[in-house]
């Protein structure tokens, strides 16, 4: 028969307030580490219950019956856990006013931070959409256009590194909704915070709602206006605070090229960093791009004319340096090194245009964020668009026809340019080269590539 023994009250006593002790001293280490590093939210509940636990658990090796009330400690075990309760509220709220942190509903879950980075005409305009529509999400569209606007970097070299590292820097701050940081950079300079001069203001509708939608004011000139409704000038403090209120975060631009740069922003522990790289057939950008940005692509239309374009020209080697910096991002994210695994996805605008709602729920289950009836009905109105119903920069689109016209209007020989100077790129991508003008023109044979399900990572 089994053994059991009893310790002696006087040993039950003194083993209990040891175990009380230590469970108040590991709290308080847990609690200084976390304080540190921004980071308590996420943790403290569950070393918190854990704890709690402990005493159970650990009394398997005495008496099962042995209670706190017999012997007078549950008063204090009570009083310092009300202690401790206090203690991790005004903690809680002493960090969201120094780091700038959200305060998530019960059942909001982690606050992400997307960055859907792409190229100009991509399609970025039209994904971003995705999550500009989402209520909880707090979106931007291209804030770093005043970066570039403000601070000049000729390309390559340490130039071009300097501005990759300017432009990160300011995207921690606009992901820690410290929206100061564009102040310095917005021309002419915002006063008391206000400003009318927020580059496409109206493409971000969580700074065209109330309570950052303040009243018109009477001869203020609002050079990016909000689409649907009169705004007065930007408040920055109040798009901050409105930006801390929303369980999640999203930010579009066309202005980080090299993947790399990013990964202080994925290990700060303030952020849970989700990054979606979209890329397009490289033909396609160029086609879009000369209609576009008609100016600055009078070279390229005087090749499409003549039907011949020189290889060495300066307008083909910066193709194909955009190519190559694409595609080395890519790779670097498909390599799936420690720091970016699980927080890497590379979208086909091709794939959103043949599939937006397929591919809508794959970058919010990647993102970690529920999809909500709201966007679904977004994609649903705004991919059947009218064939005359899509300007340049409208995010309304037939999209099954639009990923395709390009295929029609570029000459072969402009199409075989682009593939002689983004063949690597386009391999990877899975984009087919066409090898004849009837190919070119031939919908039924296919320039594209099944997609690998190895690009969510």
């Amino acid at each position: 028969m089994e053994r059991r023994y009893t310790l002696p009250p006087d040993c039950r006593d003194a083993l209990l307030r040891l175990k009380m002790r230590s469970k108040y001293a590991v709290l308080l280490v847990f609690v200084v580490g976390l304080v540190i590093i921004e980071k308590e939210n996420n943790f403290i509940s569950r070393v918190s219950d854990r704890l709690k636990q402990a005493p159970q658990a650990e009394a398997n090796g005495t008496e099962a019956s042995m209670a706190p009330a017999e012997n007078g400690s549950l008063a204090s075990l009570r009083e310092l856990d009300a202690a401790f309760m206090h203690l991790r509220s005004r903690l809680r709220n002493v960090t969201l006013e120094m780091g700038g942190g959200h305060e998530p509903s019960p059942s909001a879950g982690p606050r992400r931070h997307v960055l859907l980075m792409a190229t100009t005409r991509t399609g970025s305009s039209f994904v971003g959409e995705f999550f500009n529509q989402q209520g909880n999400i707090f979106y931007l569209f291209e804030p770093l256009w005043h970066i570039e606007r403000t601070v000049t970097f000729e390309p390559g070299g340490a130039n071009a590194v300097g501005s990759a590292l300017v432009y990160r820097d300011v995207l921690k701050q606009l992901f820690l909704c410290d929206l100061y940081v564009l102040e310095s950079f917005i021309s002419p300079l915002p006063e008391g915070h206000l400003t009318p001069f927020m580059f496409r203001r109206g493409s971000s509708r969580s700074l065209c709602e109330e309570p950052v939608c303040t009243p018109a004011a009477k001869k203020v000139f609002e050079k990016y206006h909000c689409k649907e409704r009169r705004c007065g000038p930007l408040n920055v403090t109040l798009a901050a605070e409105a930006c801390r209120r929303k369980e999640h975060l999203a930010l579009k631009t066309v202005r980080i090229r090299q993947l790399e740069f990013l990964q202080p922003l994925v290990e700060d522990p303030r952020l849970d960093m989700r990054i979606i790289q979209l890329v397009r057939d490289p033909r396609a950008v160029l086609a879009s791009r000369m209609v576009a940005f008609s100016g600055k692509y009078e070279t390229w239309k005087r090749w499409a004319a003549e039907g011949a374009a020189p290889l060495h020209e300066d307008e083909v080697q910066r193709l194909r340096g955009n190519c190559e910096s694409i595609r080395l991002s890519a790779e670097l994210g498909l390599r799936r090194p420690p720091w970016l695994r699980g927080r890497y996805m590379l979208v086909r605008y091709e794939d959103v245009a043949r599939a937006p709602l397929r591919k809508a729920r794959d970058m919010y289950r990647f993102a970690g964020i529920h999809l909500t009836p709201q966007v679904e009905q977004w994609i649903s109105t705004n991919t059947q668009a009218p064939r005359d119903g899509s300007g340049i920069y409208s995010t309304q689109k037939n999209s099954s026809e639009q990923f395709e016209k390009w295929r029609f209007s570029m000459p072969f020989k402009l199409a075989q340019v682009v593939q002689d100077a983004c063949a690597p790129a386009m391999r990877l991508f899975g984009y087919k080269l066409a090898t004849s003008a009837a190919a070119l023109t031939n919908r039924s044979l296919s320039l594209l590539e099944e997609a690998p399900a190895a690009w969510v990572t």
